[in-house]
């Protein structure tokens, strides 16, 4: 597959879950999971320490003083394979989602134009209800997407939502 005309295509998987910091939704062949993260060059280099490649690969196009950002995280794994093919940062300064393909080898990272798409936590929901299986397909899960019965999904992102609203009602707090 060739360069798109958006984003960045990095030849590395994105960071890890925190396992600690996440909460699973299982929705038949798709498993959502929330996790709210604190991304900063430090955390960036823990998570790749054994992987100095990796870490290259990213630094490539890291912007002046590394990624620093928090925010949600939505993860879209298969249930079976535990593989991510998506990800949606609902982050405060740099919003934007993956398409992870399961070759390990392309991470395609789009930035979000909140001025075109308005919130980016809207954006994400929208694209689960309505969009999952197509997005799923141009991340390499053809197979999971035909998988996909969206009448189990609905109503797993409903208590998705639910719960990332609660969460980032409780990171406003704690930073107010």
């Amino acid at each position: 597959m060739d360069q798109p005309k958006y984003g960045v295509v990095y030849k590395v998987q994105p960071e890890p879950m925190d396992p600690s910091a996440c909460t699973r939704f299982e929705a038949g062949a798709v498993t959502f999971v929330l996790e709210y993260r604190s991304v900063d060059p430090e955390r960036l280099e823990r998570a790749y320490a054994g992987r100095p490649e990796d870490l290259a690969e990213i630094q490539k196009f890291m912007p002046a003083g590394g990624f620093t950002d928090t925010g949600l995280s939505i993860h879209v794994l298969g249930t079976q394979d535990g593989h991510e093919y998506l990800r949606f940062d609902v982050f405060k300064d740099d919003p934007h989602y993956h398409y992870v393909h399961p070759t390990g080898d392309r991470n395609h990272w789009v930035p979000f134009d909140p001025i075109a798409g308005g919130d980016m936590f809207e954006f994400a929901l929208s694209c689960l209800r309505e969009r999952l299986d197509s997005m799923l397909g141009f991340a390499g899960g053809r197979e999971l997407a035909a998988q996909v019965d969206r009448r189990r999904v609905a109503p797993v992102v409903d208590a998705l939502e639910k719960r990332a609203r609660a969460i980032q009602a409780e990171h406003r707090l704690a930073s107010a």
